[in-house]
């Protein structure tokens, strides 16, 4: 992989929300929706590159209100390695590796 290749490799993140607000949950909600896949209600799947997470975070540390909010981002690794998924019951469908076209 080179240095280019590097930087823009996206990765497979999980972001679960804890939002205290119902219109600063929408608000999360509808951010990261545009960002990634929904597993769960409030629990995402989102394929990023490092510009993409930056920008997402900024977006959510800037709605969140720090002192009553939690925001969980959990690096799951290459997108096409599904080994990090273990579904007990009905599975999710999990989202096709690749860039999303809104």
């Amino acid at each position: 992989m080179t240095r280019i290749e590097h930087r823009s490799a996206r990765r497979r993140y999980l972001i679960a929300y804890d939002i205290r607000e119902p219109g600063r949950l929408r608000s999360i909600h509808k951010v990261v929706k545009a960002h990634g896949e929904p597993l769960q209600y409030s629990v995402f799947l989102c394929d990023l590159n490092p510009s993409e997470l930056t920008g997402l975070r900024w977006k959510l540390e800037d709605i969140m209100a720090h002192e009553v909010d939690s925001i969980l981002i959990l690096d799951l690794g290459n997108p096409r390695d599904l080994s990090a998924f273990t579904f007990l019951g009905e599975r999710a469908e999990l989202p096709i590796s690749g860039p999303r076209i809104l």
